[in-house]
């Protein structure tokens, strides 16, 4: 079976490196003139299942926005994330996941097992309990092909403090996180061009870890409404560029609620992002 990161290259090529996000917050449901309330949710959530599926390389939920709602709130986004599946559109559970032992095991349970309703094919986790830590998600990624986007280097002005902090040997924290996952890719997929760990490198940094040899996706939030663009996205992923994946939202879904707008503002969007052949 493929990995998640071999899978994700085949859609690239076909619509670009794309992720897109959807982020239904009290203001945009209120923006699109909908309710902020389940049936806000779920328009907001179906409109964009409409526009984006079968259009686009990854699509990524904010899972965050879901879980406000409680119960009703999960239920939505496990229609969402199961149209977009159905549609062969990947899917990116944004829920910065990161725990021990039993509890980190229940997380990966939830969201890469295929028994699961919030089954997705990849999902975002924080690596700061130690990266050993995230051992059960990664066996069950493992298990069945799924991905696992590791928080590396994020833009907010409260990482550096600590993203940065540096070992004996000089390497900062964040450049570590990338070496495990370089590590992990190794040593379960070797021979491979692209395995299942990617991590998220914010968009908007001066600076990135090294990423050469990581053989997985790199996730880069920050593009459009917050400033950064494809030269930035170059310029982080050197050396990496076949999967390097900016994540846009705000600027596709300002556009909204009309479908057809959505879909022209990502593809719009994806120009400037095309599939680059693998090294």
């Amino acid at each position: 079976m493929a990995t998640f990161g071999e899978r994700l290259y085949e859609a690239t090529k076909e619509h670009g490196r794309l992720c897109v996000g959807i982020d239904p917050h009290a203001a945009l449901l209120e923006q699109w003139g909908l309710s902020t309330d389940v049936r806000g949710l779920r328009e907001f959530s179906q409109r964009c299942v409409e526009a984006f599926a079968g259009r686009c390389a990854l699509v990524k939920p904010q899972v965050a926005f879901y879980e406000a709602f409680g119960s009703q709130g999960f239920a939505v986004l496990e229609e969402t994330i199961a149209a977009l599946r159905e549609a062969g559109t990947l899917v990116l559970a944004d829920a910065k996941r990161g725990d021990i032992g039993s509890t980190m095991q229940g997380y990966a349970t939830a969201w890469l097992d295929p028994a699961s309703p919030l089954c997705s094919d990849a999902v975002t986790v924080s690596p700061y309990l130690g990266f050993g830590s995230l051992a059960p998600l990664l066996q069950k990624a493992n298990a069945h092909d799924a991905g696992v986007f590791v928080l590396a280097a994020t833009s907010n002005p409260e990482a550096r403090e600590l993203q940065d902090q540096r070992d004996e040997h000089g390497l900062s924290i964040a450049q570590q996180i990338v070496n495990a996952v370089r590590e992990e890719n190794a040593a379960q997929h070797p021979g491979r061009d692209f395995g299942n760990c990617g991590v998220v490198v914010g968009a908007t940094l001066e600076r990135a870890p090294e990423m050469t040899q990581l053989r997985g996706p790199v996730l880069l939030p920050g593009v459009g409404a917050q400033g950064a663009g494809a030269r930035d996205v170059a310029r982080l992923a050197a050396g990496n560029e076949a999967l390097a994946i900016p994540n846009v939202s705000r600027a596709v879904l300002k556009q909204g609620p009309d479908v057809d707008a959505l879909s022209s503002a990502l593809r719009t969007a994806a120009q400037d992002y095309p599939g680059i052949a693998r090294p």
